[in-house]
């Protein structure tokens, strides 16, 4: 894909998730709409992944690690084909394999996560893997930035940095808000890119809601031989819902049946600006 076509991918993936969340009455509405730019740039351009064989022995593997905002991940799955996109109505019911967080019964998901600070190590094992039988599969791990509070993240850091993991790609998706404040009220966490610099690992800094940012980032790993990279996403939680954007309330809101029709709306305008002028901010 095109980054033009990236960035409208973003926006039907956000029209998806909001429209799956009202209809299940539950989500994680604001982190999933904040980390739907890294995803769409991950699974349509840079990973290497085949919907058709999800067991393939060099796919590259995709950890999220933030498993409470899998609505957007669940989108993506389906829109590439991993499953029947009309499971999507199945989400949170009674029996349904799309359940709040990862699920490894669901194609395309190598771990069930959510217990924050466990993905990372994970990763870092997978990549550790590959790098013992001579694969050439990359991992990319996707944390939040509340996440960074678990003492369990910084241990696989030091450990993906020891071991030398240049096929280890963390990203982090800094929208400096958690269920309960900003991540500085919680628990401080700057300066975030300096302490991970500082565990060894190749620090990049970038808009998280920057299609054509995240396109040149990743294009452009491993930056460094033998160290990971760390992917600091900054990035604007609820992005692209005026009214839900930097709004701690929208961490677990569901939208009624107004606030759903006003997104679409703001999101159907974005397409449409996107359509006839080639372009639209993200």
């Amino acid at each position: 894909m095109t980054n033009k076509d990236l960035k409208l991918k973003a926006i039907q993936i956000r029209m998806d998730l909001l429209k799956m969340i009202h209809r299940a009455k539950t989500g994680h509405t604001g982190g999933s709409l904040s980390n739907t730019d890294i995803l769409t740039v991950l699974y349509y351009k840079i990973m290497n992944i085949d919907p058709s064989r999800p067991k393939w022995e060099d796919r590259d593997r995709f950890i999220a690690s933030k498993g409470h905002s899998v609505e957007s991940l669940w989108c993506i799955l389906a829109d590439l084909g991993f499953f029947p996109k009309e499971e999507l109505e199945t989400f949170s019911q009674f029996g349904t394999r799309l359940i709040g967080h990862p699920n490894n019964k669901v194609p395309g998901i190598e771990m069930n996560t959510g217990a924050l600070g466990h993905g990372l190590a994970i990763s870092v094992g997978m990549a550790l893997a590959a790098k013992r039988d001579g694969k050439g599969y990359r991992v990319f791990c996707l944390m939040g930035d509340g996440e960074q509070a678990e003492g369990s993240v910084w241990e696989a850091a030091m450990a993906g940095a020891h071991y030398k993991l240049d096929n280890l790609v963390a990203l982090i998706d800094r929208n400096r808000l958690q269920i309960s404040g900003t991540t500085e009220e919680v628990m401080g966490l700057d300066p975030l890119d300096e302490k991970w610099s500082a565990f060894g690992w190749n620090v990049v800094s970038l808009d998280g809601n920057s299609v054509d940012s995240l396109v040149e980032a990743l294009e452009a790993v491993p930056t460094h031989a033998g160290k990971p990279t760390l992917i600091l996403a900054n990035t604007v939680k609820g992005k692209g819902v005026s009214f839900a954007e930097n709004v701690p309330h929208w961490h677990h809101h569901v939208p009624n049946d107004a606030e759903l029709e006003r997104a679409l709306d703001e999101l159907s305008a974005q397409l449409e600006a996107y359509q006839q002028e080639g372009q639209v901010r993200l």
